[in-house]
């Protein structure tokens, strides 16, 4: 998972909007509420990993883009430059 600029600046912003969550949780599950303390910590999980994974409506255009200029640009092989 390579990441530019922008997506590492979200997710630093992610994170430190997650980690409240995942300290409070964990905090919860040492103090022996189990159900609260699990849930909170899967929140801060999925806070951070799902929109690595999942993909948006913004990004579905752009991936549809990708997929037509990946077929109709043909680029040129090692081999070929070589000749």
């Amino acid at each position: 998972m390579r990441l530019g600029i922008l997506g590492t600046i979200q997710l630093a912003a992610t994170v430190i909007f997650a980690a409240p969550v995942g300290i409070f949780g964990l905090t919860r599950l040492t103090e022996g509420d189990v159900l609260l303390g699990g849930g909170l910590l899967a929140v801060a999980v999925a806070m951070v990993a799902l929109p690595q994974y999942l993909t948006t409506p913004g990004e579905i255009p752009m991936k549809i883009i990708e997929g037509v200029v990946g077929r109709a640009v043909v680029t040129p092989d090692d081999d070929e430059d070589a000749e």
